[in-house]
């Protein structure tokens, strides 16, 4: 069988090996320039490839189609393959049939990189042999070609669970869903919404559901679908039987579990992360994990790089690197964490972005903002009437400088962009990368 994989970053990369590896004769095709070492992997292996455009003619020739979850569906190659009716699948799709273990699938709008992480945490204290993989550091397609692991702990992204068809998951979560990505969803919230409820399907009565059951737009779809596997819902203000967050005692509790922990004793704070921490917990204590492991583990989590990250304290002003926060709803949670006077820097690629569910935290806490982005116009005209100052720049060196002449001591310069990086930078590891290093330089002024 013939397949095209598009696109030659980790997960196509990852993809066309695998299927290399399972007698497929494979073709890889990038629009864009590949990485050498990705260059040198195919080349050893020697794979089939093209890059800085598509061979479009040997592409439709192809029996089956590996999509890169980042191209998307309007660009012309996609709209040629769909209309000769040639499956497109993500590599998500493809490893799938190949993996043994169980799945933990983990998706959300936001936190599910710090769920991700957490839950496989969680499980390597307990002695599982387990890896974390999908949108969040190697691809699954990998983890598959490296050994066989009884766990696979995988973040998923909207984009991969458009094209996944057969996939199955032991242990679901969907920790909340926010407006986010709709430019790649014909500005459609409802295409959105139908994209993340995939992660439930195929469940059967044997599996496990967890989700944020305060969430409006999840319960809303709850409603109308037809559900089998277990549902384990967790709450921040509404008692239940599985999980919440309890201000009176401001302890986590697991009534099933006949377990809680105290706030205090947790190394992740805010309520963003209680409801991380849940969901994770929950997913472990699922596969068997025990509560004093758990007790023991959450005690010992490092949380995951660029996610309200503390760079360095420098003459009283903190700097905090949260480039993970790429959408409206992420960014909020940044800044209601913060409890001092905030020098925000925002901007980057606008996906659809409503600010005005960012008003008020914004009047109370933010002194100013610093843009950082190509254009930065549309941040510019909704939060000029409301914050005085406002500075545009275009690169990580300037926006960093102007925070820094801007900053008091007491203040907090949050990187907290609630855009996507793809302007200026190669993602939001780069960008926050980017950050880390500006302020380093700031040191040594």
């Amino acid at each position: 069988m013939k397949i095209a994989v598009l696109g030659a970053g980790e997960s196509g990369l990852s993809a066309a090996l695998l299927a290399h590896n399972k007698g497929y004769q494979v073709f890889v095709s990038d629009a864009g320039t590949i990485k050498p070492t990705h260059v040198l992997a195919l080349t050893d292996n020697h794979i089939a490839f093209e890059q800085n455009g598509h061979d479009v003619e040997r592409i439709l020739k192809c029996d089956k189609i590996i999509k890169s979850p980042g191209i998307a569906d309007s660009t012309p190659i996609i709209q040629a393959i769909k209309a000769l009716g040639i499956p497109i699948i993500s590599e998500i799709e493809f490893a799938f049939q190949y993996v043994q273990g169980k799945i933990i699938a983990i998706t959300g709008s936001n936190g599910k990189t710090t769920t991700s992480y957490l839950t496989c945490h969680l499980l390597q204290q307990a002695g599982y042999n387990v890896a974390l993989c999908g949108n969040v550091g190697e691809s699954l397609a990998r983890k598959v070609l490296e050994k066989n692991y009884d766990y696979y702990v995988v973040e998923l992204s909207s984009f991969q669970l458009d094209y996944m068809f057969d996939f199955k998951a032991d242990v679901s979560i969907l920790l909340n869903i926010t407006e986010d990505h709709l430019d790649r969803y014909d500005y459609q919230f409802s295409k959105y919404i139908h994209s993340k409820f995939r992660i439930l399907q195929n469940q059967s009565h044997a599996d496990a559901f967890i989700y944020w059951q305060e969430d409006p737009i999840i319960q809303s779809a709850l409603q109308v679908k037809r559900l089998l596997p277990e549902l384990l819902p967790f709450a921040l203000e509404t008692p239940n039987q599985t999980a919440y967050f309890d201000a009176f005692s401001s302890s986590l509790v697991f009534p099933s579990m006949d377990f809680a922990i105290e706030k205090t004793a947790l190394v992740l704070q805010g309520k963003h992360n209680y409801m991380n921490i849940m969901a994770a917990v929950l997913a472990a204590h699922r596969l068997g994990v025990q509560n004093h492991t758990l007790l023991y583990a959450l005690g010992n989590f490092v949380n995951v790089p660029h996610r309200l990250e503390l760079v360095d304290t420098l003459q009283g002003v903190a700097y905090i690197n949260d480039s993970k926060a790429t959408n409206v709803d992420s960014a909020w949670y940044a800044l209601d964490s913060q409890t001092k006077p905030i020098v925000w820097l925002v901007g980057g690629v606008d996906k659809g972005n409503d600010y005005n569910k960012l008003l008020d935290l914004v009047k109370q806490k933010v002194k100013a903002i610093v843009m950082l982005g190509k254009d930065n116009e549309k941040i510019q005209t909704f939060f000029s009437p409301f914050v005085q100052e406002l500075y545009d720049t275009h690169s990580m060196a300037d926006a960093v400088l102007q925070a820094q002449n801007i900053a008091q001591t007491g203040d907090v310069v949050l990187l907290s962009p609630a855009c996507a990086s793809f302007d200026l930078f190669n993602n939001y590891e780069h960008r926050g990368a980017c950050f880390k290093q500006e302020v380093c330089k700031l040191s040594t002024l």
